[in-house]
C-alpha cells in the first residue's frame, strides 16, 4: 500500500460521516430542532477524526516530508492551500461548539447558525477531499521513492497507534482541571 492509502481510505468514512449530518440537517428542516448530541458527536469525529488524525498525518508527516523536497510552485501552492482549508475546518467547527452550546442553553435562535455551520461542513469537505484524493495526492506521490513512502506508511501507522492513548490523556486532563 502506499502511504496515500489510508489517508483516502480515511477519507471514505469522513464522507459517510458527512452523508449521516446531511440527512439530520435534513430531519432538522422538517421538525426546526436539533439533538445537540449528535452536535458533540459530530464535533468529536471531525476534531478527533477528521482533523487531529487524519489532518494530522498529512501535516504532522506528509507535508512536513514534502517541505524537505522541490515542490513546484502549484504543488507548494496546493499544499498551502490545504493547510488553509485545514484551518477553516477547525475555525468553523469551533464555531459549530459555540453555536451548539447556546442552543443547548435554551437559545432557539442558535439553531439556525448550529445548521449553517454544519451544512458549512458537508459543503466544503467533498471538494477539499478531491483535490487531495485527484491532484494532490497523485502530484506529492511523484516526490517520494518507494523506499520513502513505505516509510511515511510506516509513520502514518505509528501515528495511528498512539493517537487513542492522546485522545483520552486529554479527556483525563480536563477532568483533573476541573
Amino acid at each position: 500500500m502506499q502511504a496515500r492509502g489510508p489517508l483516502m481510505i480515511e477519507h471514505r468514512l469522513i464522507e459517510q460521516m458527512l452523508n449521516a449530518i446531511q440527512r439530520t440537517l435534513e430531519h432538522v428542516e422538517q421538525t426546526q430542532a436539533i439533538d445537540p448530541y449528535f452536535v458533540d458527536t459530530a464535533v468529536d469525529f471531525i476534531r478527533v477524526y477528521a482533523d487531529r488524525t487524519h489532518h494530522g498525518k498529512e501535516e504532522d508527516i506528509m507535508f512536513r516530508e514534502l517541505r524537505k523536497k522541490h515542490l513546484s510552485k502549484e504543488d507548494r501552492l496546493l499544499m498551502d492551500e490545504l493547510i488553509e482549508d485545514h484551518i477553516f475546518s477547525r475555525n468553523t467547527t469551533k464555531a459549530l461548539v459555540e453555536a451548539n452550546m447556546r442552543y443547548r442553553r435554551g437559545n432557539e435562535a442558535a439553531l439556525g447558525e448550529v445548521t449553517a455551520r454544519l451544512k458549512t461542513l458537508v459543503e466544503f469537505y467533498p471538494k477539499h477531499i478531491k483535490k487531495e484524493d485527484e491532484v494532490f495526492f497523485p502530484a506529492s506521490r511523484t516526490y517520494f521513492s518507494d523506499i520513502e513512502d513505505q516509510a511515511m506508511l510506516n509513520e502514518f501507522w505509528e501515528f495511528d497507534r498512539k493517537m487513542i492513548h492522546e485522545k483520552y490523556k486529554a479527556v483525563v486532563k480536563e477532568f483533573e482541571a476541573k
